[in-house]
């Protein structure tokens, strides 16, 4: 499945709309991570884990869409957008929307 981010895709033609798709997770810190992650707060670096924890997080959002996406016929997402917000402390939702779409060569 094609996903973009873009709302026209070269060389290919949108032959249905079929409308939103969606996919979410939340996600909380790990304790000894977070321990790690405020040493490196003091002395200052790549906070990796987190990195890790936030692909990891994305992938798993955008993997729901594209499922969602394939289930109502779609070949490809178009204008994918993603979003993140504060759940509770130390939880977030990382959200990845964007248009289930039907596209064909030109």
């Amino acid at each position: 499945m094609l996903i973009s981010n873009i709302e026209i895709l070269p060389n290919k033609r949108v032959v249905k709309h079929l409308g939103l798709v969606q996919g979410s997770t939340v996600r909380a810190k790990h304790a000894g991570k977070d321990i790690m992650a405020g040493f490196k707060n003091i002395f200052g670096g790549e906070l990796g884990s987190y990195t890790e924890l936030l692909q990891e997080s994305r992938d798993e959002a955008v993997q729901r869409m594209q499922d969602q996406a394939a289930a109502i016929g779609a070949n490809a997402v178009i204008n994918v957008r993603f979003s993140t917000s504060a759940i509770a402390a130390g939880a977030s939702e990382i959200l990845a929307y964007g248009t289930a779409v039907v596209i064909e060569d030109i």
